[in-house]
């Protein structure tokens, strides 16, 4: 290897690992979603619990969202548990939709299960 090839790899897989990584990091910040929040009602058809972030699949009006919570110990100490719910449970998601409207994908701030609010991210909880 040249010694300009060697000087030009560190900066090559620099290049690359920002490439790599840019995708995740956009996904698990709030660039994706609209800056208006929403509110969606369904019942809930599924539940993950899973790293990197929680989700939710609501059935609304028969179209399947997906709606991601905070990350776990975030969405744990809104109070929101693998157990809290399940699945055929009604529930209500005040959120950011994603910016693409042909994804049924949010952001959830805030959810409302039995008429108990989880504030997810209370800082950024909007209301009229």
């Amino acid at each position: 290897m040249t010694m300009l090839n060697r000087r030009r790899l560190p900066v090559l897989l620099a290049g690359l690992a920002a490439t790599v990584a840019l995708p995740a990091l956009a996904h698990h910040g709030w660039a994706w979603a609209e800056g208006e929040q929403m509110t969606l009602k369904g019942k809930i058809s599924k539940i993950s619990m899973a790293p990197p972030h929680p989700m939710l699949m609501v059935e609304s009006e028969g179209k399947l969202w997906q709606v991601d919570l905070g990350n776990p110990n975030q969405t744990e100490r809104s109070g929101f548990r693998g157990d809290t719910a399940k699945p055929g449970d009604a529930i209500t998601a005040l959120g950011n939709r994603h910016l693409d409207k042909t994804k049924l994908h949010m952001k959830a701030v805030r959810i409302t299960l039995a008429g108990k609010d989880y504030d997810l991210y209370p800082e950024r909880i909007r209301t009229n």
